[in-house]
């Protein structure tokens, strides 16, 4: 249940190996920079040569440097103690920055290449096959600062908006509690912590629930700090730009329109009350009036089985087999190979995650697995980020960067995957409405969880132009969001939530919520044409995640699934397969 990171670095933060490659990556950024600086703008397409040579170096050294922070973030998540890991962590962020500020010169250089001599140039073999990455890459240019603001704004962030993100991590790291079990006490870090909220018994994950909120609510006036201050470094960067629109960054990011957007939570809003039945009746089963916050995940069954790691594994290749020998065969691998960290030990960072190290073709998964039908959804969900880097890298790197919305799709179809063979393989009525449960929570997560989170990051940007937000309206902001985005089906809800998230103090992705439900949803259509396609649907499915990484969504979804995301039709018919869980469980429970 440990993963390999020594077959790709030995070492760990001592790694010399490490250490040479980091080497490499600087000698590489430094030519790289040579060569934008005295790249001269073509004048004509036949001259274009030297701008091929930059590409590719450019794709090298983005593919190293991500190569770099994902061992590092591997260091960091396995042992946040790991003093040498975080020193390193500050370096490849100042690497990063450097890049940035090569990029920038060259989207300057490129935005003065006259548009016919453009149009000339991407008819060539090379930039035809990254036409619409270099197309992004020049609208995105004209948007900016000049060269020398955004060069300064790259520089700075590296102490003065990347570093909240750092100092959280350390917040995080130094929280924990202490709670009574079998008669002794335990101290547990966040991430064990957390898992304790789907226990079986309401009164310890009360007072787990309670003591969380305590330790955070004592570190309330650093993490305001932090919120605060990553989301004026944003602000400031989006007003010297002329950009008026909070959600710019993130909708650009995501290549997807405000439309989709909009017309995506609109059709969620139409369909909430059939959750909050569900939420009624969960209330019910579990003997009280209205589910409180720490209710969401907790199991409705007295006892819950656990599955060991290995009849997970197990459970997830045979049922990814049923779509397709490609997904099957990668998910033995990666269990092979130890690409999986899931052990449940003290000093791991919470949560889970996965990461890619595109220059060696593997990839890591990230989680604590402590036997829970969750835990194994959880388990095929990064698998499915996993596959979807893997279909894509024989591809060139430029076109390897797909958004968050999309990666998400990937993850989510392979979680639902397991999650539907979990019901229909249930060997008892009670079982089958435990895991028909553990979807149901999935689906409130996605449709009232992570729009809170939206509901809330949107009207926290929007004060927080004004001035510093202090960490009591942060609470109210954030209690107001849940109300409303739980259409106050709750008795009470999580109002320090907004500190404990480490999704809101992420400096790399703004706005990191909407893209899952996005996924969630798009992934939902991808499920039902794969129930209908048969044995052709993996090829299919392969080329659609092939794409993700050079088209809009809107266009991705007109090319593969032939519907228009800027209507609702789509995402009403996505949301019924959910309702249609909602209506079994009601059924089943009766």
């Amino acid at each position: 249940m440990k993963w390999d990171l020594d077959s790709i670095f030995p070492g760990g933060s001592e790694s010399k190996e490490f250490a040479a490659y980091l080497d490499k990556l600087q000698l590489n950024v430094h030519t790289l920079n040579e060569k934008v600086t005295a790249f001269v703008v073509p004048e004509q397409a036949s001259d274009s040569k030297e701008f091929e040579e930059i590409l590719q170096l450019l794709q090298t050294v983005y593919m190293e440097v991500s190569e770099s922070g994902s061992f590092i973030a591997c260091l960091v998540s396995q042992d946040v103690s790991d003093k040498k890991a975080q020193l390193l962590q500050s370096k490849i962020s100042q690497q990063f920055a450097e890049i940035q500020n090569v990029t920038t010169l060259l989207e300057q250089k490129v935005t003065r290449i006259a548009d016919d001599v453009w149009n000339e140039i991407l008819q060539q073999p090379f930039f035809e096959r990254v036409q619409f990455v270099l197309d992004e890459m020049r609208t995105q240019g004209k948007e900016k600062l000049p060269l020398e603001q955004e060069t300064l704004i790259n520089d700075l962030s590296v102490d003065g908006y990347h570093a909240w993100e750092d100092l959280y991590d350390r917040i995080v790291a130094k929280i924990s509690i202490t709670i009574e079990e079998d008669g002794e006490e335990k101290t547990l870090s966040f991430g064990q912590a957390s898992n304790k909220l789907s226990d079986t018994n309401r009164d310890v994950r009360e007072d787990v629930h309670y003591k969380l909120q305590k330790a955070w609510k004592d570190q309330e006036d650093l993490t305001s700090e932090t919120l605060n201050h990553l989301a004026g470094f944003r602000l400031q960067k989006y007003k010297h730009r002329g950009w008026k629109e909070t959600l710019k960054e993130p909708l650009q990011l995501n290549r997807m329109s405000q439309e989709t957007l909009d017309t995506m939570w609109k059709a969620i809003e139409n369909q909430k009350h059939h959750f909050v039945k569900y939420l009624d009746r969960k209330a019910n089963l579990l003997g009280v009036e209205r589910l409180a916050w720490y209710d969401q995940d907790a199991p409705i069954a007295s006892s819950q089985s656990t599955v060991s790691y290995d009849e997970g594994a197990d459970f997830i290749v045979k049922h990814f087999n049923r779509f397709g020998p490609q997904m099957a065969e990668f998910a033995q691998k990666a269990f092979n190979e130890k690409w999986i960290e899931a052990e449940d030990r003290a000093g791991k960072r919470p949560g889970g995650f996965c990461t890619s190290f595109n220059d060696s073709k593997q990839t890591r998964i990230f989680m604590t697995y402590s036997g829970t039908p969750s835990n194994v959804s959880t388990l095929a969900h990064e698998l499915g980020h996993a596959f979807h880097q893997y279909v894509m890298d024989d591809m060139e790197y430029m076109n390897q960067s797909y958004a968050m919305n999309v990666a998400e799709t990937a993850s989510t179809f392979a979680e639902m995957i397991v999650a539907d063979a979990s019901v229909k393989e249930a060997s008892s009525k009670e079982e089958k409405i435990a895991l028909l449960e553990d979807k149901l929570q999935r689906s409130v997560a996605f449709f009232m969880n992570i729009h809170a989170r939206f509901l809330f990051e949107t009207r926290f940007y929007e004060e927080r132009k004004e001035g510093f937000v202090p960490a009591e309206r942060l609470n109210q902001l954030m209690e107001e969001a849940q109300q409303e985005a739980y259409q106050n089906a709750l008795s009470e809800y999580e109002p320090e939530f907004w500190a404990s998230k480490l999704h809101f103090h992420i400096t790399g992705v703004p706005f990191y919520n909407f893209p899952y439900t996005f996924g969630y949803l798009f992934s939902l259509g991808i499920y039902a044409e794969a129930l209908k396609s048969g044995e052709e649907f993996e090829q299919n499915y392969i080329s659609l995640l092939r794409d993700t990484g050079r088209m809009s969504v809107e266009d991705l979804a007109k090319k593969h699934l032939n519907v228009d995301l800027q209507q609702s039709e789509f995402w009403e018919a996505a949301i019924q397969l959910c309702v249609k869980d909602v209506e079994e469980f009601i059924e089943l429970t009766n």
